[in-house]
């Protein structure tokens, strides 16, 4: 069979580099022992080194071409192949409930998705690694005070500990992206609990953020829909700063602020 013809409506780039593949199956031995699940894994360059540990490793892959490819030249993984849209499956059948390993070279225009995925099943997840584009990897593992530091870096901070491991050149890929790439590693911390509403401090960062270089002040205003908080709320000092200055313990502060406010409203 021939080789698979990369899609640009998937967002396919095809990594060729047979060292930096090598790299990045490397990532999932930080949690051994777990089953890996491979998002993507397209013609198996990144596959042929997971199935060397000693492991089960699961492929999840949308494009019918790209599966047809890897149960011909993967036959011993034939059964652990999967030809669905990652973004719509109940990750807790995957395994039998069991955690595992995400990895993957994740499509440029669908990592955001599939790390808001991760943190709605992160009991399932606590390691994740893989290749993506290069500044949200920055964002991913930018700290306060930084202007990458966003939406993305507070919402997977408060649950994984991120490395940005290595930056990966376009030109080790098939077509090359007009970005550069960037191999990362996520593995869960020691939070069990935020201390505040989850949906809500999800809702606030979102809110202050797409409205970043206001203050505190004027973006916080939408999540009251024209109602006003109690008297003094907004003189509070912390009110004028912006969302870049906020640590994560800083926006669990602020989302019970607010929360107090909406029941108090």
């Amino acid at each position: 069979m021939r080789q698979v013809r990369p899609k640009k409506n998937l967002g396919q780039h095809f990594l060729t580099d047979l060292d930096i593949a090598r790299r990045i199956a490397d990532t999932v031995d930080a949690c051994p022992d777990l089953p890996v699940l491979e998002v993507g894994p397209g013609m198996g360059v990144l596959t042929q080194y997971l199935v060397q540990k000693p492991r089960p490793v699961r492929v999840v892959e949308i494009d019918t071409e790209s599966v047809a490819y890897l149960q011909e030249h993967y036959p011993s993984l034939r059964e652990q192949i999967i030809s669905d849209d990652f973004l719509k499956m109940d990750l807790h059948a995957l395994f039998g409930g069991q955690q595992f390993v995400l990895t993957g070279n994740y499509p440029y225009d669908i990592s955001s998705q599939i790390f808001f995925k991760m943190l709605d099943n992160k009991d399932l997840i606590p390691c994740c690694t893989g290749m993506i584009q290069h500044e949200v990897a920055l964002r991913m593992a930018s700290a306060p005070g930084n202007k990458a530091y966003g939406i993305l870096s507070v919402l997977i901070q408060a649950w994984y500990n991120v490395e940005y491991l290595f930056m990966v050149d376009e030109h080790v890929f098939n077509p090359p992206p007009k970005v550069k790439s960037a191999v990362i590693r996520m593995t869960r911390n020691e939070v069990t609990d935020l201390g505040c509403d989850e949906q809500l401090f999800r809702r606030v960062v979102k809110a202050v953020f797409n409205q970043r270089r206001k203050m505190l002040r004027v973006s916080l205003r939408q999540l009251f829909q024209g109602r006003a908080p109690g008297e003094g709320f907004f003189d509070d000092p912390m009110m004028t700063r912006r969302p870049e200055q906020l640590s994560i313990a800083e926006f669990v502060e602020l989302t019970n602020k607010v929360e107090g406010e909406l029941k108090g409203s």
